[in-house]
């Protein structure tokens, strides 16, 4: 029988596919049409080697960097997540992980948990928004964020409503009631563990976005939120720039993947961008992150904080990322699969990993800290790297 430890981010996943209901882990792989973009996340790693020195080695490393004015001990954030069914403690669980730890809490506003709830056991929560809604609205979320303690704002604008996967979208449900209990029953009977998880907190995954709630309503189903955001106009430039303004503290962009979008953002004032393509749930053929970084990285590293999110899964990656021009990354999947596999302590076991790949490396590559990481530590093929919109 295995132990509730496990040594990789890989095995974290095949333990919460075990774990899961068929739905439940279909809906975290994602993806959008036909997989492209999802895949190229995970195999351009791959692609990435490394030129180690032999002798000389640094016998500490260092790995504390500092994000939209927070320190934290290793150069990795939370990525927000949308509403989940993967754990009863959900996102604060999550956001416990990430406190013992020592790094920031990113949370979604489709998060299953809501931002007072996470902010109280993560001093770090960064809150992340969508254009969604009219502006009394954002600003509201805005407010209830900040009131709660958040210490930061991320929008996201990396999203196209993409329609379809070629092996199938899972069936989730408006909300958690008889009926859909009943067209459930033969996938959750055959997880056990899952099911007696949610059966000891007296409830079943309600698949409601909290903090979406309007003052004085209920809030929304994850679908009623998904339907307000999908009927919003589509924001401008200026709509972020007034976002910025309003929000007034740290601020982060969430998306981008062309050089000239990363120069926009640097215009509005942001003080962080994530190159991201949403995990491969954006326009399916959008490059890997990793391929876009060193681009956008080249051409505004020096006035803003530079982010990666997607196919992050080892230590390995994160140090590559740092090479080619990251201050830091964002993980989303991988402590997902953790939280599936041990709760809390999944979560932690994720971080723990990730950890020890972030100082094997640097002590492979002679670093003592990972500030000092360069292009000339690692190995890439010819064709590897993506310029867009660098004309």
């Amino acid at each position: 029988m295995a132990t509730a430890w496990f040594e990789t981010v890989a095995e974290a996943q095949r333990r919460a596919q075990k774990r899961l209901p068929k739905s439940v882990y279909g809906a975290l792989i994602a993806g959008s049409e036909k997989g492209l973009s999802m895949r190229d996340n995970l195999a351009s790693f791959d692609q990435l080697g490394f030129a180690p020195h032999v002798a000389g080695l640094s016998s500490t490393r260092e790995m504390s960097v500092r994000v939209m004015g927070q320190d934290m001990s290793m150069p990795v954030i939370i990525s927000p997540t949308g509403v989940q069914a993967v754990h009863p403690q959900g996102e604060v669980a999550i956001a416990r992980a990430a406190t013992n730890r020592g790094i920031a809490m990113g949370l979604s506003s489709f998060a299953s948990k809501s931002v007072e709830e996470v902010a109280a056991v993560n001093s770090q929560t960064f809150f992340q928004m969508y254009w969604c809604g009219d502006r009394d609205t954002l600003v509201q979320r805005m407010e209830r964020a900040r009131a709660a303690g958040a210490k930061g704002l991320i929008v996201t604008l990396d999203w196209s409503f993409s329609n379809g996967r070629d092996w199938g979208s899972p069936w989730i449900p408006e909300k958690i009631d008889l009926k859909a209990m009943f067209k459930l029953a033969p996938e959750v009977v055959v997880r056990p563990r899952w099911l007696w998880s949610f059966a000891k907190t007296g409830k079943f995954p309600d698949l409601v976005a909290p903090n979406m709630a309007k003052p004085g309503e209920k809030a929304p189903t994850f679908f009623g939120a998904y339907y307000e955001w999908m009927q919003t106009p589509l924001p401008s430039w200026e709509d972020i720039a007034w976002l910025r303004e309003q929000w007034g503290g740290p601020f982060m962009v969430k998306g981008v993947s062309r050089v000239d979008d990363a120069k926009r953002v640097v215009d509005l004032g942001a003080t962080a961008l994530s190159v991201s393509n949403h995990g491969g749930n954006n326009l399916d053929g959008t490059p890997a992150p990793i391929r876009a970084l060193p681009a956008v990285a080249d051409a505004v590293g020096s006035q803003i904080e530079v982010l990666l999110d997607g196919g992050v899964r080892r230590g390995s990656d994160v140090v590559k990322a740092l090479a080619l021009g990251a201050r830091a990354v964002m993980i989303g999947r991988a402590y997902l699969w953790g939280l599936a596999a041990n709760g809390q302590g999944g979560v932690e076991n994720v971080l723990d990993v990730i950890r020890g790949g972030i100082d094997s490396a640097l002590l492979g590559l002679g670093k003592s800290h990972v500030n000092q990481l360069d292009r000339d530590d690692v190995v890439a093929p010819s064709d590897f790297y993506r310029s867009l919109g660098n004309s």
